[in-house]
């Protein structure tokens, strides 16, 4: 029994430092830095004529039904047009993006016959670019008016040599489960990026909006599931810091529905996975001991061992209330079996488009823990390419 009790308890501490003890040991390190250095001013950014220029980089695969939204989300942007370089790289598209966008004289298009997949089509417009500074973006995303110059401004703190702008999920109308469970999960992701760059560096970027210094640029792996992440991480290990700033923020619409949803789930998870044995020497503390804390506590966890102690903690539970190990036990089964059936009444409103935050947040975390597990199939199947199966948006 003691054993069993020792590896409950593991289990336990395991899924409660991912998802909530981290945010709050963070939190309160975080206060005690503050309180010794003070808090850092924002850097002020030169006169016009003296910002950097940059390219805006947007990879895509037959984005015509977007590419007029985007372009006028891109002319409201508040940067020097002569500092600005848009760039469209359309990777293997077989619809009429090419012709669409050489309506615009303002574009710079790279364009590749085969699908290769983002990393490579990245790969290939970094050829083609001549600014210092490169931003990714994605063609179905819309920026904020000041994301350039915000992104510009973080570019200008110490040692930052990537910086990651910040995911919001709109929802076209009340009801959409998979936009609305998505759009609460960047909230709490966002604030623990926002903790993890505040205190030393942002564990990594995602690519709805994110900056690179090219001086310093580490090119990704062709087959990177999650290229964004490897880019920004490469920097990371080099020495240099990603800074994350919600001034600048890249909108897009949730998912269409769950099941489309779970195609972005199972692909970050594979991704994820993939990416933590690319860089599994960020994880040596005696080498990189900040790195390695927020590292472990914020990606490496989350994408590997704690589903399986959340799933463990389920047959662990019932054995010791069977060898009544105790009133506490029987508790925390209890406990258990409570948010499992919310889980399950939360996929039954769910499957009939109907939403209850009570219900539906129990639900969308065990969403995401489950799709590790097929993220780790997914992994298998498409460990040789970067190429994927593009999620609906609603």
């Amino acid at each position: 029994m003691t054993t069993l009790k020792i590896i409950f308890w593991i289990c336990l501490f395991i899924v409660f430092y991912t998802y909530l003890g981290y945010g709050i040991l963070l939190y309160v390190l975080l206060r005690i830095k503050r309180a010794v250095n003070g808090k850092p001013k924002e850097p002020v950014l030169p006169a016009d004529d003296q910002l950097p220029e940059m390219t805006l980089m947007i990879c895509a695969y037959n984005e015509a039904d977007i590419i007029r939204e985007k372009m006028e989300n891109i002319r409201q942007l508040d940067y020097p047009a002569d500092k600005l370089c848009v760039m469209w790289v359309t990777d293997g598209s077989d619809d009429n993006s090419n012709d669409m966008l050489s309506e615009y004289s303002e574009v710079k298009l790279v364009f590749s016959p085969e699908r290769r997949g983002k990393a490579a089509a990245i790969k290939h417009g970094l050829m083609e670019n001549k600014a210092d500074y490169v931003i990714f973006t994605d063609a179905n995303t819309m920026l904020n008016p000041e994301s350039i110059r915000e992104i510009a401004r973080q570019f200008m703190k110490p040692g930052v040599s990537c910086v990651s702008g910040e995911k919001r999920v709109a929802v076209r109308k009340d009801g959409e489960v998979a936009a609305e469970g998505e759009g609460m999960y960047w909230k709490y992701e966002s604030t623990l990026k926002q903790w993890d760059s505040d205190f030393y560096s942002a564990m990594g970027a995602a690519g709805e909006l994110f900056a690179i210094r090219m001086a310093d640029y580490r090119e990704a792996p062709s087959h990177a599931l999650l290229d964004d992440f490897m880019m920004s991480m490469l920097l990371l290990r080099d020495g240099h810091r990603i800074a994350y700033t919600s001034k600048a923020y890249a909108m897009e619409y949730g998912s269409a529905d769950m099941h489309e949803e779970s195609k972005r789930k199972r692909r970050i998870a594979a991704g994820g996975l993939q990416s933590i044995w690319w860089l599994r020497d960020l994880m040596n503390p005696l080498r990189h001991p900040t790195v390695a804390f927020q590292f472990v506590s914020h990606r490496v966890l989350r994408w590997s061992i704690t589903p399986f102690a959340l799933l463990a903690l389920i047959p662990l539970n019932i054995a010791l209330v069977a060898m009544h190990a105790g009133c506490f036990y029987t508790t925390i089964l209890i406990l258990q079996a409570i948010f499992y059936l919310a889980t399950l009444g939360g996929w039954l409103m769910a499957m009939n488009k109907k939403k209850n935050k009570l219900l539906y947040i129990p639900y969308y975390f065990m969403f995401m823990n489950i799709n590790v597990f097929r993220g780790i199939a997914y992994l298998n199947s498409h460990k040789n390419s970067g190429v994927w199966e593009k999620a609906k948006r609603s």
